[in-house]
């Protein structure tokens, strides 16, 4: 797989263009700041009304209602949630030039069909992999983050050029952009989210926490112990690889991990895995996304009551980290 840098593309494609981002969350502040840092014309696109007008205004940038952004724009970025991605594009889309590029950092809205572009847009990916507060922060310690890149419609034939030199601008180039797909960005995003690094690990951090409890354990052991160490786990894998952590640690506990493991992700949690990422390719997830921003996110509201009603929650406080 070919890992595309800043030496290997050409900024022209962005040059006295007008880029538009669609919202001021996550990831459209950083992506805006980066661009304007590197000297790209920047309007931001808000909702009639918003309160992120100030916000972009304190940050030096300009700002108009989404439709009046997109009507200034040779390439708009979509950023907003993936469930208002339906709604956003019908709004802008009369506004949008003729042969503009169209883009996004995630490929749900495309791989789902919450949106159906124009036939004479480019339409294009490009997937920071993190969150927007490192891509800033990176972005300004002369680093970069890795992103993925996509084209999924080419009605200019320089689709590709122009998701590069955008990947280039937001700083992503410094430490590469790799050619993906919309399918293959949001069906391996999208299951990684449901069934490894925000679904899966923080549900066995939380069940290795209740069974010290239940067993006797203090709270405050138990959070130490099993969730705790996560980050100093974290950083060894980024430094060293899955392979170096384990050499990295003591021999106790790379036996133990050899011998548990195992006995914890079994046949069948691999299976349940399978089944994971079958419901997100087969647009189950996407439909049930879509019902929940219709009903005012019910299961969301419920989840996130229960989850600061956790033990380890209290554990956690009682250890006051944040201190």
């Amino acid at each position: 797989m070919q890992r595309l840098c800043e030496a290997d593309i050409d900024p022209a494609p962005l040059e006295g263009r007008t880029v538009a981002i669609i919202g001021y969350g996550n990831q459209g502040r950083p992506q805006a700041l980066n661009l304007k840092d590197s000297g790209i014309d920047v309007v931001v696109g808000l909702r009639d009304g918003s309160t992120s007008g100030s916000k972009a205004e304190a940050d030096g940038l300009r700002h108009a209602v989404m439709t009046e952004a997109a009507a200034q724009a040779d390439l708009v970025m979509l950023l907003v949630p993936d469930e208002a991605m339906s709604a956003v594009y019908r709004t802008i889309e009369p506004s949008l030039k003729h042969g503009a590029t169209l883009a996004f950092s995630h490929g749900l809205a495309i791989r789902f069909g919450f949106v159906v572009p124009r036939p004479d847009l480019d339409v294009v990916m490009i997937a920071p992999k993190g969150p927007g507060t490192a891509l800033r922060s990176l972005y300004e310690a002369g680093a970069g983050m890795l992103a993925l890149y996509a084209v999924e419609q080419d009605a200019s034939g320089s689709a590709e050029a122009t998701a590069l030199a955008y990947g280039r601008a937001i700083g992503c180039a410094r430490a590469g952009l790799i050619e993906s797909s919309f399918a293959e960005e949001c069906e391996a995003d999208l299951f990684n989210e449901h069934a490894v690094v925000w679904g899966g690990v923080p549900d066995l951090l939380l069940a290795g926490f209740d069974t010290l409890v239940e067993a006797g354990f203090s709270p405050e052991v138990a959070y130490l112990e099993c969730v705790g160490e996560l980050k100093l786990i974290a950083d060894l894998i980024e430094a060293r690889g899955i392979a170096g952590m384990r050499e990295a640690i003591s021999n106790t506990a790379e036996l133990g991990a050899a011998l548990g493991g195992p006995k914890i992700v079994d046949e069948t949690i691999r299976q349940r895995m399978r089944d994971v990422l079958a419901s997100v390719r087969s647009g189950a997830f996407a439909s049930t996304l879509r019902d929940e921003e219709a009903s005012g996110y019910p299961l969301l509201t419920e989840a996130r009551r229960r989850a600061r009603l956790q033990a380890a929650e209290q554990a956690r406080k009682a250890l006051d980290f944040n201190r």
